[in-house]
């Protein structure tokens, strides 16, 4: 591994730390507050805001061309990635959209969501029932 792919993954791995513990922390907060509710409101707030800062960082990088390379990583892979992947779904589906690929935007959609219950089921059935 050379010393700019190590730099990389130490950037990733720090804002990382920091989304992960941002998500858990309000994500817990929220579900003490909710403990009640059906609904998890906990991880949808969390995926709303990860998309809304994730969408600000977004409109400052592509209409300012704002932030270093490696502050995009921090950013975006590392602090929004942290705290919610959902915020790269949304920003990869939104890009699609603003070139006006709607049946691939639709067809990631679609796929995401269908492939990706598919597969926790499949990992859920792949553990033996206990006894």
């Amino acid at each position: 591994m050379n010393r700019h792919t190590l730099y990389a993954l130490v950037i990733v791995a720090a804002g990382g730390a920091l989304g992960s513990a941002g998500r858990h922390l309000l994500a817990g907060w929220i579900l003490h507050h909710t403990m009640g509710w059906r609904f998890p409101l906990g991880t949808f707030i969390v995926n709303v805001l990860g998309c809304l800062v994730i969408g600000v960082l977004a409109g400052f990088v592509i209409k300012y061309n704002f932030f270093s390379a490696e502050a995009r990583l921090f950013l975006f892979t590392g602090i929004a990635g942290g705290f919610t992947t959902f915020s790269a779904f949304g920003l990869e589906t939104f890009y699609l959209l603003r070139r006006a690929e709607f049946l691939m935007a639709g067809g990631y959609i679609l796929l995401s969501v269908v492939v990706c219950l598919l597969a926790l089921w499949v990992g859920f059935s792949a553990v033996p029932q206990q006894g």
